[in-house]
This record gives structure tokens, sequence and C-alpha cells, in this order.
């Protein structure tokens, strides 16, 4: 059962994401989004590792992440219509949501941002002795920010119970890894700092899932954070209106026949848990799902221009 429920889930993200890039195109919704279309495996593989008490931070590529931690779709969807119903009240766009009742700590639109936030989250939870692991998200980009190094530095001083997730998805916008890391296994970084680095494919839902039940274990039990670099593949571009002239149609195409959904499906069907049939019906049910999203979202009212003010630290 927790495989079904993970691959509908990875199918929800999907098609959630496909929905946000047809929206756009439609002008149906302003602004800006970064999609995680190709990196399911890894958003829904640690969600299902984890506790209900852990707590996780993410990137401005985190719809997926927030949606495998249990966020309601329909409202996820409402914020970037900027309605009322949305998690920030229509306030905040793509990049600002968050639910705390979830152990979702939120996005963050600068660079490695969460990074430093994740590692506070390790700290309170080890001085009220919670028991919480935080999962800290971010790309292989954020890893060259100093941020990266002085929060694992001191983690690993502290044994902080924190989980650092890199997402190696080719590129830092549209820097490849080859241009961009002296070293493209980001995973051994983690030998400066004493702490495991673990490398693990990241279209595979259950080398995922494995190593970061493993990796929050020991986190949970004092011995202190690990990095967890899991290899995708970023299948569309890096935000709206991404051209993707820094890469190939043929680069692209290789990458779509290791679909982390597909391998999944694969799985599925050998085992016997999942006929052609069946899987079509799964796929069908999770579009109608996300078409009631998109209606939900659409209809719901906007902000009252009264309320602009409301929630501001500073007016």
């Amino acid at each position: 059962m927790e495989t079904l429920k993970a691959y509908s889930l990875m199918l929800t993200i999907r098609f959630f994401e496909e929905a946000i890039e047809r929206l756009f195109l439609e002008g149906r919704i302003m602004g800006t989004a970064h999609t995680c279309i190709g990196q399911e495996a890894v958003a829904v593989g640690v969600a299902a590792a984890l506790e209900p008490r852990d707590a996780m931070t993410t990137t401005h590529r985190g719809h997926g992440h927030f949606l495998a931690r249990g966020a309601d779709a329909g409202r996820a969807m409402a914020e970037l219509f900027g309605r009322e119903t949305g998690y920030s009240h229509g306030r905040g766009g793509s990049q600002m949501m968050m639910d705390p009742s979830i152990g979702f700590y939120g996005a963050n639109g600068i660079t490695g941002g969460s990074i430093p936030f994740a590692t506070g989250l390790g700290l309170d939870a080890q001085l009220k002795g919670s028991g919480r692991v935080t999962v800290c998200f971010f790309g292989d980009g954020a890893s060259n920010q100093g941020v990266f190094h002085e929060s694992l530095n001191i983690a690993a001083l502290w044994k902080l119970p924190v989980l650092y997730v890199v997402e190696n998805n080719g590129y830092a916008m549209s820097t490849s890894t080859s241009r961009g890391l002296a070293n493209p296994h980001i995973a051994d970084r983690a030998a400066a700092y004493g702490i495991p680095g673990v490398r693990v494919d990241g279209n595979d839902f259950f080398a995922v899932r494995d190593a970061v039940a493993s990796l929050a274990a020991d986190a949970r039990d004092g011995n202190g954070p690990a990095l967890l670099e899991c290899t995708t593949y970023r299948l569309s571009g890096h935000s709206r209106g991404d051209p993707r002239v820094y890469r190939t149609r043929e680069e692209e195409a290789s990458a779509w026949q290791k679909d982390p959904i597909l391998r999944l499906e694969a799985h599925l069907k050998s085992d016997g848990t999942l006929t052609d049939d069946a899987i079509a019906e799964t796929r069908l049910a999770a579009h109608a799902h996300i078409d009631e999203v998109v209606h939900f979202a659409e209809s719901s009212p906007l902000p009252k221009p009264a309320s602009l003010t409301n929630d501001l630290f500073a007016s």
C-alpha cells in the first residue's frame, strides 16, 4: 500500500506542476514558478521515511516537497492564483508557502537560504530533546554557497539532527554541474566535516526512501547530521519562459527515458501490483484531482483590499 500511495502522490505532483506551466502559458496565473518535473521520487521518497514530528525546509522549487509532506493541493494552487484560500492568503505566491502544523517550514527564494534555517531548527530540536529530525532540501548550485559550508560545519560540531538533502538535477539555473562543480559528487564534501555522505539515484523512490530512513534514524539517535545527494534531472526549464538553450533536446530525450514515474510504474507492473489498465485509471484519477484543484483555486475569492496590511511586521 505504501508504494501505491507513493505512486499516486508522484502523479499528483507531476500533474500539479504540468498544470502550473499550462496556466502560465494561458495567462491565468501571474508571476513566476519553478517546477520540479522529473524530481518527484526525491520528494516522495524523503517524505515517506519521515515521522509526523519531523521538520522540512525547501527551496524556490518546493511545490513537490510541500505536497509530499501533506499539503492540500487546492490551497497550494490557490496561493499561485493569489487567492484568499491560499496558504499565504494570496500574498506569497509560489515561493512563500509553509504549514508548520505538518512540519513544513517553508520555501525560500534565496539560493541556499533554507540551509541555516534548517540548522537552527536542528538546534531547537536538540535543546528541547524533541527527537525531531529536520530535512533540508537544496540544489547543486546552493552547495557552492558559503552558508552550506558554515551550516554543515556547525551542525557537525554540535551533532545536530539535520539531514541535508541536495537534489543534484544537473543544472544551477543554466550552469551545468560540469562547469560549476570541481567535484561533481557533492556527497564527497561531507568528509570535510566528518559526517556521512551518501549518493543515491534520485529517480529511484525506494533508494531515496531507504537512505533517508537510515540516516534519519542515526540523526535521531544523536549521531549528528548527514549529507544525502540525490542525482536526478530537471525535465522542465528553470522557471517559466526558460527556452533551455543551454542543453540539447537529445539530452532531454535521454533524461525522459529515466522518468521516475515510468520507473515506478514498471516496478508496479513487474511485481503484479498494477496492470496497464490500473495504471491508466490511476493516471486519470490524478488528472481529475488536479482539474478539481484548479477549479477550487480559480473560483476562490481574491483577498479584500482592506486586508492588505494584515500579518505584516511593519506597515
